[in-house]
């Protein structure tokens, strides 16, 4: 008789997950009791309303019908529509940014600027890559970074674990810290309600801090290895490295034309920030960008040329977003030279690429479609209600943040994870007296933490298979500094959460 090898067991995908997931919250219809809360004009829930409805249990058919009714909405749950869209759309403008190889020849210029001076690196890249990974959520294009990297610190005494860990921390904590991050930050606004602006500077405080962490403690290990190499986490295979990471070829080189799609590329997110951010609520007299639009809206024919329906910049959502990214893949395009025929194929061949992104949100959102429609949102909130009536701000802030820890585990994706909890969890922060925005940032620095290190993620493992490191290894390496990021995180949503 043949042996038979068992198979593995394979963790399923993210969209069978939260269908598994909207099946369950289904069942639970028919169990627990249904309810509802007055609200107020701006729709949030009002505290002691709560009371209990007629039961609206949820069969196959709804079920099914979960993620198209999360995706175009219903008349008890917003529509992800927006948001995919968006995912969509800036996939488009990824890749005919990416197509341009502006932000590979960038990099490959820095790298070839500090020949020599290979250490100085890990500030200036860390930096650059935890950018990246605030403002567009820069994970799978750091791929084609490792192959350029890798070969400058093992050929300047360092090792591959350097750098790994230049650009998968400073990345993953660019995303821990997302500013304005459309797949964390954005999703998880549009699902309570708030604008990507909301909270922003308390983000870019936990940014400064934890890429200023990141940096220390990437840099202790360069130099500690710099004078001992025995002390490198993978000094065994010094000689083999070296044989295999052999600098073959410069990097693509920096001309007029990339050096022009990377100023228009950085001044897109830029823009973005600027009018995401509210800043008359901030300040009731920064009304600067207000009147501006005011005054060019007034100005004879310019006025109706520019169109009379734009929104100021403070004042942004997601069609702002939307069509500023259509925009600007047209003038990146212009600017670079490409023709019509190629800039449709590489748009659509960017936003194919960010396809499962947009399905998935409207997949998550279908869990709380399901739960609005059996109406035991109410129900559940009212059970938070009840636990979080002791709790102080700081506490449950923290709490938020570790519960999305192992959340992040079962639902790698951060879209679809936010999608799927926020609906509930936001909420659950009125009643603690804890800011919106601030469940929004333990949300994404509890999935952002996880990224560092999780075995499900394409990202780290692909980048360790890269650099021909063990997993173990690199737990090894990474374990102390994901313990300081959790103390630095807890420290700045316990403070965010007094003050804000």
């Amino acid at each position: 008789m043949e042996n038979v090898k068992k198979k593995k067991f394979q963790m399923p995908s993210s969209y069978t997950v939260l269908f598994l997931i909207i099946g369950i919250i289904a069942i639970l219809t028919w169990i627990i009791p249904a309810g509802q809360y007055d609200v107020n004009d701006a729709g949030g829930v009002i505290a002691g309303t709560y009371q209990h409805t007629a039961a609206s249990p949820q069969g196959i058919w709804d079920v099914l019908m979960a993620p198209i009714n999360g995706m175009l909405g219903t008349d008890s749950t917003s529509g992800a529509i927006e948001i995919s869209l968006f995912i969509l759309v800036i996939g488009g403008f990824l890749g005919i940014v990416t197509y341009t190889g502006a932000i590979d020849a960038g990099i490959g210029s820095v790298v070839k600027k500090n020949k020599g001076k290979e250490k100085r690196l890990i500030p200036i890249l860390m930096i650059l890559f935890a950018l990246g990974g605030s403002t567009f959520g820069m994970a799978e294009e750091t791929m084609a970074f490792y192959p350029l990297l890798i070969p400058v610190m093992v050929a300047v005494g360092l090792d591959t674990v350097v750098a790994v860990a230049i650009i998968l921390v400073g990345s993953q904590i660019g995303c821990l810290a997302s500013t304005v991050n459309p797949f964390a930050t954005g999703v998880a606004s549009q699902a309570v309600g708030i604008t990507p602006g909301d909270g922003i500077i308390w983000r870019v405080v936990l940014l400064v801090l934890g890429t200023g962490l990141g940096i220390w403690y990437v840099y202790q290990y360069a130099s500690k290895i710099e004078k001992d190499p025995k002390r490198s986490l993978v000094y065994e295979n010094r000689q083999a490295d070296l044989a295999a990471f052999k600098i073959t070829e410069e990097p693509e080189a920096m001309d007029k034309r990339k050096k022009s799609v990377l100023i228009l590329f950085m001044l897109t997110f830029v823009i973005m920030i600027i009018g995401l951010i509210p800043w008359d609520a901030i300040n009731e007299n920064w009304t600067f960008f207000i009147d501006l639009n005011k005054w060019i809206a007034n100005i004879p024919f310019l006025g109706n040329l520019i169109g009379q329906n734009v929104a100021p910049l403070g004042t942004w959502y997601f069609r702002e977003i939307t069509t500023l990214m259509l925009l600007m893949s047209i003038v990146v395009a212009f600017v670079y030279g490409l023709g019509e025929e190629k800039f449709v194929s590489t748009f659509i061949a960017g936003a194919k690429d960010l396809l499962s992104v947009a399905l998935i949100v409207a997949i998550a959102r279908g869990i709380q479609v399901v739960m609005n429609d059996g109406n035991i949102t109410a129900t559940v909130l009212h059970l938070g209600e009840q636990g979080l009536s002791g709790l102080s701000s700081a506490v449950f802030t923290i709490l938020t943040y570790i519960f999305y820890i192992p959340m992040s585990f079962l639902i790698p994706s951060t879209s679809g994870l936010a999608a799927a909890t926020m609906g509930i969890i936001g909420p659950m922060g009125e009643f603690a007296n804890v800011p919106t925005h601030l469940v929004v940032t333990a949300y994404q620095a509890g999935s952002g933490i996880v990224n560092l290190i999780t075995p499900t993620s394409g990202v780290v493992m692909g980048a360790l298979a890269i650099a021909h490191i063990e997993y173990g290894t690199w737990v090894k390496f990474i374990w102390k500094l994901m313990l300081m990021l959790f103390i630095l995180t807890c420290l700045v949503l316990g403070v965010a959460s007094v003050i804000a």
